[in-house]
């Protein structure tokens, strides 16, 4: 895990067990059956629905909810998880407000959708709690495939080519499978450890091994990979976090957003991680407000995000942002950091404030300093260890629409490669959707 930085004013234990136990429960508590029921009644069951079309995973959403209407949960959990393995993760961390929920009829109408969400992830646990996995494997195929990366599009890659018969080894780097869903999930959105169970319901189709503490550039090269396996698909993530670039950016108190969350998620005690009393953010993305909220849950005072352009350019939709003013955080528009102010430890940073023109954007000269003993970068983050082999588009690996890469029998996807948006739901997809492209190939 990260190092605390245990700057002057940073520091664990500021609120109660207790209270800090509350903080952290379940963003949304789940539907009970008669909820569930009363939920779906809301559907209209649309023909051509919208909501299909803006799901990444092109879950049938009407049909699913049709099953829950009908007393059917474990129905819907098939016709979800038949698309989406991963759907009872997604059904917590996908930002539904703004893919299928926003273009559903009772959305455009009412200004209510139906909470297709929270319906999903109903169905998944309903299944889920069974025990049962609800798919079995095809005849094997005698064909070996290697993943490099146990995150969402690598264990939905590794699912299908299951499923179809193929044996798959899956390396991973970290001690535990899951990627961003296991290290870099808000805490209150993913509770009671759900991702690492929900990693092992999905093993239970078999034909899978997971190898820990192995990653490319770490006993492991793309070309041992492509010799022994007959398909290797890349999940490999982003690995590095862009820097500030500003002088004392290595002082106490400043830290990568990302280790902050993984710090909070894997914590055994939640009243162990430090946080500072004045808490600065930078960055408009999730990762900003995951930062952010959980500094405010741990009982910082004062909470800041700082995102240098407006608000309706920030990367976090709009419930986020609602949600994180809700638990006291403020959000500050048009302003990007300029110094960093202290004497081995953070003690303040000062702000520029920045207008956009001729499609760019500058700083204006006017600024504002914020008192701050702990500083998060949440400012995106970079590709690290691929093969120089492979062709970049940008600062990722060039894949077409089937997920190939620039080298023969090498496939990638989720946040290491190009195409579509940073979500769960979209890496899910490209696993699911290169796995399928793998199977044509080594089964002609």
């Amino acid at each position: 895990m990260a190092d605390s930085h245990k700057a002057s004013g940073v520091q664990a234990g500021r609120l109660p067990a207790e209270e800090i136990a509350g903080n952290f429960a379940d963003l949304h508590a789940p539907y009970d059956p008669h909820e569930a029921a009363v939920a779906a009644d809301r559907c209209y069951f649309c023909y051509d629905a919208p909501c299909v079309t803006a799901c990444p995973t092109s879950i049938d959403i009407p049909q699913f909810i049709r099953e829950i209407q009908a007393g059917h949960p474990q129905s819907a959990a098939r016709t979800i998880l038949n698309q989406n393995i991963l759907g009872g993760m997604c059904a917590r961390v996908c930002p539904t407000e703004t893919l299928c929920e926003q273009v559903c009829v009772r959305e455009t109408a009412e200004g209510k959708p139906v909470e297709i969400g929270r319906l999903q992830r109903y169905a998944t646990d309903v299944l889920m709690a069974e025990g049962d996995h609800p798919f079995a494997r095809a005849e094997a195929t005698g064909k070996r495939v290697a993943v490099a990366g146990a995150g969402p599009a690598g264990l939905a890659a590794a699912h299908r080519l299951a499923m179809l018969g193929h044996d798959v080894v899956i390396f991973e780097a970290k001690a535990k499978s899951g990627g961003l869903n296991e290290f870099g999930i808000a805490a209150y959105k993913s509770t009671e450890d759900f991702a690492a169970r929900e990693v092992d319901w999905l093993l239970q189709i078999g034909g899978i091994t997971v190898e820990h503490g192995k990653a490319l550039g770490q006993g492991l090269t793309l070309d041992q990979l492509t010799a022994d396996f007959d398909a290797v698909f890349l999940s490999i993530g982003l690995a590095g976090v862009n820097a500030l670039r500003l002088e004392g950016e290595a002082m106490e108190g400043v830290c990568n957003a990302v280790d902050f969350i993984e710090d909070v998620r894997q914590a055994e005690d939640l009243g162990s991680v430090a946080v500072g009393r004045n808490v600065v953010v930078i960055g408009g993305g999730m990762t900003a407000i995951d930062a952010a909220v959980q500094s405010k849950l741990l009982g910082a005072e004062n909470v800041t995000v700082a995102y240098r352009r407006s608000r309706t350019d920030m990367g976090a939709s709009g419930f986020e942002q609602d949600l994180a003013a809700s638990k006291g955080v403020r959000l500050m528009f048009n302003v990007q950091p300029k110094s960093l102010q202290g004497n081995g430890a953070l003690e303040a940073v000062e702000l520029e404030y920045t207008a956009s023109q001729d499609g760019g954007l500058s700083g204006t000269g006017e600024t504002v300093t914020l008192t701050a003993d702990q500083l998060f970068k949440a400012i995106g983050q970079t590709l690290e260890g691929q093969p120089e082999v492979l062709a970049l588009e940008g600062r990722k690996i060039k894949v077409d629409g089937q997920g190939r890469t620039s080298a023969g029998g090498v496939w990638a996807g989720g946040d290491c490669a190009s195409g579509g948006e940073d979500l769960t739901v979209t890496a899910v997809a490209e696993g699911r959707d290169a796995a399928m492209d793998i199977h044509a190939s080594l089964t002609g």
